[in-house]
């Protein structure tokens, strides 16, 4: 079994005593060992690590039937989302193919507690003022039951990106786009700035709970890995879509101006992963960088298309994220704009090379031409 690699005594003191809030700091109990049972690996977090969109291998304009091969919830006469998302998972949109699935990591189970729209309140113990979602107790609190039934090796977490607003960021420019009312980066900018600080506070707080709550199931911070990871674009650049800017757009899933696609790509997005990397630092734990995992495999990527029936799905040929739904009749609104079922996978792999790799901080992408195992790690 590989063991997590050993962190100084000194962090472990340090990381004893957690500062929940200004004026509250815990000092979690301890047993003197970690518990066995299974060994495991677990994912918490919003709708990136979740598993939205699994549902979809690439996208198609095909409304009917498998719709072109892409659709993994077509049934003969119809369609069942519970072979994919389950038949218990409310709203959450967990996914069989979501990245925790997908690692290749040598354990015994694999447990996903994310859940989509999840904010960093989320993720905090219920006693220091964790928010339920989807009818479910904060991620923090199932981690602690897992942990105590479990051999926890690795708790990765995705958070952050609710809490500064980036779906309805994306949501903002893509309605400046369809109703002609303007770019909107330079209003989404101000919006950023303002929730920013916030934001990353609130995310620091998540990993400060999840360390509690492991230290209250028995565990040393050296006992397992914690990796906090980034987002990887959902679109691409202006001058790397496969459609111009006026017209096709706005049919093909990706209706955004050049400027607010760059805006996105290269100052926002760097924006999120430079704060969650510095959230990482602070608290010792392992970073996974995934800003560029999609990159040329976004939705509307030149380097990608759409399937039909003379291109049908595939990892190395099709998009890696789902394209933004329109009202085509596909599937859920809440899918669009996330990892599909190709980009989970992708992301399940960064996840193993980092684990492979005894932790540390990495950048993870993909190699053009090739499917998800061919994704590999750079320093970052």
């Amino acid at each position: 079994m590989r063991r997590a690699r050993p962190r100084p005594l000194a962090m472990s003191h340090v990381l004893a005593l957690l500062c929940i809030a200004a004026a509250t700091c815990v000092t979690p109990a301890r047993a003197e060992a970690a518990p066995t049972g299974p060994t495991t690996v677990v994912s918490l977090g919003d709708s990136y690590i979740a598993g939205n969109a699994g549902r979809w291998r690439g996208n198609s304009d095909d409304p009917f039937g498998d719709r072109s091969g892409t659709d993994r919830a077509a049934v003969p006469n119809g369609y069942d989302p519970g072979k994919v998302y389950g038949t218990t998972d409310g709203g959450c949109f967990r996914s069989d193919v979501a990245e925790i699935k997908s690692t290749g990591i040598p354990v015994d189970q694999a447990v996903n507690l994310a859940c989509s729209g999840a904010e960093s309140p989320n993720i905090w113990r219920l006693s220091h003022g964790g928010q339920s979602l989807e009818g479910e107790r904060p991620q923090a609190d199932a981690l602690a039951e897992v942990a105590r039934a479990h051999r926890v090796q690795m708790v990765v977490l995705s958070v952050g990106g609710n809490d500064v607003g980036f779906g309805d960021i994306l949501q903002a420019c893509m309605t400046g786009y369809l109703t002609g009312s303007g770019s909107c980066r330079t209003a989404q900018q101000a919006r950023v700035q303002a929730r920013f600080a916030t934001a990353m506070a609130a995310v620091d707080r998540s990993v400060k709970e999840i360390r509690a709550a492991m230290a209250g199931a028995g565990y040393a911070p050296a006992d397992y890995h914690l990796v906090v990871q980034s987002y990887p674009s959902p679109l691409p650049r202006g001058a790397e879509m496969r459609y111009p800017e006026s017209g096709a757009r706005t049919y093909e899933g990706c209706p955004m101006f050049n400027a607010d696609l760059d805006w996105a790509r290269d100052t926002l997005m760097p924006r999120i992963t430079d704060g969650l990397r510095s959230v990482a630092q602070a608290n010792g734990t392992d970073f996974l960088d995934l800003s560029d995992a999609l990159q040329g495999r976004e939705a509307c990527s030149q380097r990608t298309h759409m399937a039909d029936a003379a291109h049908p799905p595939s990892a190395a040929g099709s998009d890696w994220a789902r394209y933004f739904n329109t009202g085509a009749l596909q599937g859920e609104l809440k899918e669009s704009l996330h990892p599909n079922a190709y980009g989970q996978i992708a992301l399940g792999r960064c996840l193993g090379r980092i684990w492979n790799a005894g932790g540390g901080m990495w950048k993870c992408r993909n190699t053009p031409g090739q499917g998800h195992d061919a994704m590999y790690l750079t320093a970052g």
